[in-house]
């Protein structure tokens, strides 16, 4: 194998172009580097001089990637990765795994989870430092298929459409319903789904997307025939529960979800139909080459306890 031609690279010209693509911009790129905003201009120069191409169309904001660049973006990707594959390996033969991780979880997986791991991973691998980065479901799908978290903890649905991704099951919780205490529905017991529909609700969700999925609750609902009034969606615990004290409709979500937020002034009443749940999963690219740091972080997230529930009247049930 004639490896001449690979000595007219620089692996610190390739981290640059990789980090100006993935940040949009030679600044940011600088930053996540710890570089200088004119170093990293220089290795993208020196680059695209060996290369003879310009790999950024600089005169866009944010810069925008040549065809060239996107020709070369994805090799580019994968000799990162498989150096540092390499560097774990050589690592991994010492008995010694380090390396750093980027997590993406959603908020009250995250509420719940990181901490468990954080602690877990100061015993079982000091030398592996984690990144968290929360989100949103949909946005946490994007992250990963675009290289920009390693794993991510986020529900089975809505479904992903990367075929890439695979995911190991972490735990299932039931949906509940959040009312203000003294609503007619506090303390009525199981709720069904027709008695639910007959409020305004506010549900988790992302309203913005152009083309939407169905997250649990509006599964439930279309599975069942029936079409509520959404008068709000939120991906964040606590502004659900705000706008359900504030009288603005009745929520729907997971339980989880109502251990991190204020509950002051709110009731949780099971649903009726028991098979309406979330499904907790950990994901992963199955196209990337396989990672020490990766492999231990995904089998640690999956011996951690699954996390205790808020039932009816205050009482605690496991997932």
């Amino acid at each position: 194998m004639d490896l001449s031609s690979a000595y007219n690279y620089r692996l610190d010209w390739i981290a640059s172009f990789v980090a100006v693509a993935h940040k949009g911009g030679f600044s940011a790129a600088a930053k996540a580097l710890f570089r200088s905003q004119p170093r990293v201009s220089s290795h993208i120069g020196e680059l695209e001089q060996v290369l003879g191409a310009r790999l950024f169309d600089r005169s866009v904001q944010p810069v925008a990637l040549t065809p060239e660049g996107r020709a070369l973006l994805p090799h580019a990707e994968e000799i990162l990765s498989r150096l540092g594959a390499f560097s774990e390996v050589a690592d991994g033969a010492s008995g010694v795994v380090r390396g750093e991780l980027r997590i993406g979880m959603y908020p009250s997986a995250a509420a719940f989870l990181y901490p468990h791991l954080v602690r877990r991973l100061k015993r079982a691998a000091p030398r592996v430092r984690t990144a968290l980065i929360e989100g949103p479901t949909l946005s946490l799908e994007d992250l990963l298929a675009a290289g920009d978290i390693d794993l991510a903890v986020r529900p089975v649905l809505p479904l992903v459409r990367d075929d890439r991704l695979l995911n190991r099951w972490l735990w299932s919780e039931p949906l509940v319903v959040v009312v203000p205490s003294g609503h007619p529905l506090a303390g009525a017991g199981p709720l069904s789904l027709p008695q639910i529909a007959s409020y305004p609700l506010v549900t988790i969700g992302e309203p913005t997307e152009t083309a939407p999925r169905q997250f649990e609750t509006n599964l439930a609902f279309a599975e069942a025939g029936i079409r509520p009034a959404i008068a709000f969606q939120s991906n964040q615990p606590q502004t659900l529960a705000a706008l359900v004290r504030g009288g603005l409709g009745i929520g729907v979500t997971n339980a989880l979800a109502m251990t991190t937020a204020n509950c002051a002034g709110l009731e949780l009443v099971p649903i009726a139909e028991s098979q309406i749940q979330r499904r907790v999963a950990v994901w992963w690219r199955a196209d990337r080459a396989d990672s020490a740091v990766v492999s231990l972080v995904r089998d640690l997230i999956c011996t951690l306890p699954s996390p205790q529930l808020p039932g009816p009247a205050g009482e605690e049930r496991p997932a």
